[in-house]
């Protein structure tokens, strides 16, 4: 959970500090400066670190795939058009709507479990929403923007399904390929639109932003798909406006308004009805084989296999290697991560 928490601090710093930088340049060049940046970081970082080569399956692409073209490519540059026509304060509490459309995805497209209490929760962060979006005059002004913050949320709710199903494979490269594909597109798109550079140091700051607030949070959100499954991890990473738009009223001067307030607190509900779940039943594993990255430990009985001459070494570390999972029905409080996807 901790790394899950952390990627929406990552993120959701991104919206305030973005809004000064879309003072200098297009929405467009920014998002792709941003994930360009994500990814030019991580791959700095794999080479320092001299991550192994990672070979996908072919079903894997295409998830990955899709996912680059739906939250690499297209949520960005939502994003980044309705927040140059809307306070950062809004805009980040609005990105709430991504957990509600990634769980809702989760739920009824790729059919993860759910509860009461769940639910409750994300009526709570939808109410939040419409009370934070309700327009204040007839006008109407502020739709067109509100409507482009929805669209990059449902991009990436299906970004995040679709990431989960190759949440197995190492985090970080998953989060590189994502930043150097997309951000490379949307950088070509951008000059095919004439968008105006701007300063060399504006541009470095985008980069690091992009590294710090697409790149290591994607990366940590990737590990919580692959331990809390699409819908729990979405909405642990709902906290996010929240840091977006504390940092706004202290980094840009924005008024705290009573809607503000209110939307803030119905979501902050919703929010602590998720982290406060305890799901836990009798359940049945039927045989397993996969591979991804695992430590043995006290209370695993899913990682109990053996290595043979290895064993010393690599059961006191994190490893990856091709392992099968036997049958075995036991009950104990889980999430619907890798091991745990059954019916209920």
């Amino acid at each position: 959970m901790i790394a899950v928490i952390l990627a929406a601090v990552l993120f959701g710093a991104s919206t305030p500090i973005a809004k000064l930088l879309l003072a200098h340049t297009s929405p467009w060049l920014l998002a792709a400066l941003l994930y360009f940046g994500s990814g030019a970081g991580l791959w700095v970082v794999r080479l320092v670190c001299r991550a192994p080569t990672v070979h996908l399956k072919v079903s894997d692409r295409f998830w990955l795939a899709g996912a680059i073209v739906t939250g690499g490519m297209t949520a960005p540059v939502l994003l980044m058009v309705g927040l140059s026509g809307m306070p950062a304060t809004e805009a980040s509490l609005l990105l709430n709507a991504e957990g509600v459309l990634t769980v809702l995805l989760a739920w009824f497209v790729f059919k993860e479990n759910f509860d009461r209490r769940i639910a409750l929760g994300m009526f709570a962060i939808i109410a939040g929403a419409l009370v934070l979006s309700w327009p204040h005059d007839t006008q109407f002004s502020g739709s067109w923007s509100a409507f482009a913050v929805f669209g990059a949320c449902l991009a990436w709710g299906i970004d995040n399904n679709l990431t989960r199903k190759v949440s197995l494979s190492d985090a970080s490269f998953i989060a590189m390929t994502k930043g150097l594909v997309a951000g490379s597109t949307n950088l070509v798109l951008a000059m095919f639109t004439h968008a105006t550079w701007p300063e060399p140091s504006q541009v470095a700051g985008a980069l690091c932003l992009g590294f710090a607030s697409y790149g290591a949070s994607l990366t940590l959100f990737v590990i919580g798909l692959r331990h809390f499954g699409t819908a729990r991890t979405g909405a642990y990473f709902s906290v996010a406006p929240f840091f977006g738009a504390i940092l706004a009223v202290v980094i840009l001067n924005e008024p705290v308004t009573s809607s503000l307030l209110a939307a803030g607190l119905l979501m902050a509900v919703g929010v602590w009805l998720h982290v406060t779940e305890r799901h836990e039943h009798a359940h049945a594993h039927n045989p397993l084989e996969h591979a991804h990255e695992h430590k043995h430990g006290a209370g695993d009985d899913h990682h109990a296999h053996s290595h043979g001459e290895h064993e010393a070494y690599e059961t006191k570390n994190i490893h990856s290697h091709s392992h099968r999972h036997l049958a075995m029905t036991h009950s104990h409080p889980h999430f619907p991560d890798a091991h745990h996807r059954h019916a209920h």
